[in-house]
């Protein structure tokens, strides 16, 4: 499973709010590139795929395809605001090493 920090679920939801249309949620993924191998992406979603497993954070609706599963069990994002900037961050206990930058990793 994925977790979601209250922080991250209410910006989520925030940034949702604001899209026209009203998309139906918000899709987690890991992709392919970066430095290290995969890299994590974040997009709001129109349409779920089938074979997506559907979590829901109070509402929110966060799909995650089953190959992105594969590397995100156990994984939780949160939304962190710091004098360096803001952003969602991820923790992950499959990563096995991440690149100088922090935003590509391997597993």
């Amino acid at each position: 499973m994925i977790n979601l920090t209250e922080t991250a679920v209410s910006k989520v939801k925030e940034i949702l709010t604001s899209q026209e249309p009203v998309p139906a949620g918000l899709r987690i993924a890991v992709v392919g590139g970066g430095c290290s191998g995969f890299s994590y992406s974040m997009a709001f979603e129109n349409n779920p795929q089938m074979l997506d497993k559907t979590y829901n954070y109070d509402g929110l609706k966060v799909f995650v395809d089953q190959a992105s599963l594969l590397y995100l069990e156990g994984a939780q994002v949160d939304y962190v605001e710091s004098i360096e900037g803001s952003g969602f961050k991820f923790s992950n206990p499959n990563v096995k090493s991440t690149c100088g930058c922090g935003s590509s990793f391997s597993a």
